[in-house]
């Protein structure tokens, strides 16, 4: 099999844009950095890198007459968000498991944000005291019992649409859609950098860019920053995701682990408390680009960027994509971080 035997019902605009960061680049003195931007993907409620994942499940959950989307994440979760709306667009019912993966003292941090995006889109919210973890949870497992229970016909989407048969697919088809544009822009990316927490999207680069490469394209790097602060598990799942995905595309050979490469040193101690290198670069690239990044995930993977570009682990000669995930209504519930 290949991507493109994989039903996929679109969700985004088209391709999301890419263009160069140049005062980032100029101000690095390094690498010549781009982005390529899933922040500003689709239409349905700022989109992000989950609507990618969203468009392979969507025909799932439609073939299996859902009739709810039952996903989870934490309160602030980017992806619960997508699922509300993409719930609303196929006139679905969405029950969200919120769970308190982040120990942030903000009084508002459960009214703010994506969770208010979701209960402005009818999700069912459902607040839980349970600490992070990417693992099955058995508030979401009693979520899709409640809807059984109500004669619904549940869809079981993990967090970040991550740990599903199809949660890769979305980010394979991605790289397919880099190469498109390389070509018509006269560029090679030879290092793209990522954040990695649930896995599925650096994952599912892995597998793209791997059966690209075994079609005859060149070899590239893609580098996961991990922002759990759980870095074994986050490791061990982009590999398993990798690895599954890859197989499912027809990828002919088992993945190199050298292609396999999620780097620690910016998450912190805790998931989701940014830490003194995340508020830089989120200064930094608002600064600079006028490019809105989240303390959560994008501050903490343009952290990463911004070090390995200026320590020349990514070389001068280097031409570097930063996929842009998304996340930005997230920053309503860090606003004191930013009083100043």
């Amino acid at each position: 099999m290949s991507i493109t035997d994989f039903p996929r019902h679109q969700l985004t605009f088209g391709p999301s844009p890419v263009h160069p960061l140049e005062r980032l680049t100029q101000h690095l003195g390094g690498a010549q950095v781009w982005a390529k931007r899933e922040d500003c993907n689709s239409g349905l409620a700022f989109g992000g890198n989950k609507t990618r994942k969203l468009e392979y499940l969507v025909p799932d959950a439609v073939a299996q007459g859902a009739t709810h989307l039952v996903s989870i994440g934490g309160v602030q979760s980017n992806h619960t968000r997508q699922v509300a709306a993409v719930a609303a667009r196929l006139g679905l019912q969405a029950v969200l498991v919120q769970e308190s993966w982040v120990d942030w003292p903000d009084a508002v941090n459960d009214r703010v944000g994506n969770i208010l995006l979701s209960r402005i889109m009818g999700a069912d919210v459902r607040l839980v005291d349970a600490g992070f973890g990417i693992g099955f949870k058995d508030s979401w497992e009693r979520a899709l019992q409640s809807v059984r229970d109500e004669g619904g016909t549940p869809y079981a989407i993990p967090a970040g649409a991550s740990d599903h048969r199809l949660g890769g697919l979305g980010f394979a088809n991605w790289a397919y859609e880099v190469t498109e544009q390389e070509r018509e822009l006269g560029v090679f990316f030879d290092t793209i950098v990522v954040c990695s927490v649930t896995g599925s999207t650096h994952a599912g680069m892995i597998a793209g860019f791997a059966a690209l490469e075994d079609a005859g394209g060149r070899p590239r790097r893609v580098i996961g920053i991990d922002a759990s602060a759980k870095i074994d598990e986050t490791r061990a799942q982009v590999e398993k995701i990798a690895r599954r995905t890859a197989e499912l595309i027809g990828v002919q050979r088992p993945l190199r682990d050298d292609e396999i490469t999620v780097l620690e040193g910016w998450a912190g101690d805790y998931y989701g408390i940014p830490v003194e290198s995340t508020l830089d670069a989120v200064r930094l690239s608002g600064r600079l680009e006028g490019m809105i990044i989240d303390p959560v995930y994008e501050g903490k993977s343009m952290a990463g960027l911004v070090d390995l570009v200026t320590r020349g682990d990514i070389g001068k000669d280097s031409t570097v994509l930063y996929a842009h995930l998304g996340g930005q209504p997230a920053v309503n519930a860090y606003s004191a971080l930013f009083r100043s």
